[in-house]
């Protein structure tokens, strides 16, 4: 931590994209200020893309502070128009607070993230029927998991599967 103070002016964003939909330039805040507890970055989404998946965390709340521009709030089963000013609520939950930002506007929308920085947590993405398990030793970011899988649900072991001395229901 440099100093606890940084102005959005002065963040070096990092550029990234992936297929048609998802592309941002983001930042995370929080290590730059000595913030550990919580998650906080800051991102910038171009018009026509979102910067996630429509995901739930079944751990982590999050809330989004919308600075610039506009664009559209998926919400569980339903939708919101966003702008300016607006601050967005996600809690942990279930499909009922999974949540995805699109930009629908003509210019960047911006925002800032604000999250619980659990130790884990169990995402779902109502879209694609999948979902992530993720845990780590420290409050790390998600991508320095030291457990991070990825999974479609349905699928899934027997408890005692592969263990050493276990029986099989079959036998």
């Amino acid at each position: 931590m440099s100093k606890p103070v940084v102005n959005i002016s002065e963040l070096a964003l990092e550029s990234w994209s992936e297929g048609e939909l998802y592309a941002a330039r983001d930042v995370r805040v929080g290590p730059m200020i000595g913030v550990k507890d919580l998650g906080i970055s800051f991102t910038e989404v171009p018009p026509g893309k979102s910067a996630c998946p429509f995901h739930s965390h079944h751990v982590e709340d999050e809330l989004f502070i919308i600075l610039d521009g506009e664009g559209t709030y998926r919400f569980g089963s339903e939708s919101y128009p966003i702008k300016a000013g607006d601050v967005l609520g996600a809690p942990a939950g279930g499909h009922e607070t999974a949540h995805q930002i699109i930009n629908t506007g003509t210019r960047p929308l911006r925002y800032y993230g604000v999250s619980t920085m659990s130790i884990a947590d169990v995402c779902e993405y109502p879209d694609s029927g999948k979902f992530g398990v993720f845990s780590r030793s420290t409050r790390n970011p998600y991508d320095t998991a030291t457990v991070r899988h990825l999974d479609r649900l349905g699928t899934s072991l027997d408890y005692w599967d592969g263990e050493p001395g276990a029986g099989s229901k079959d036998q």
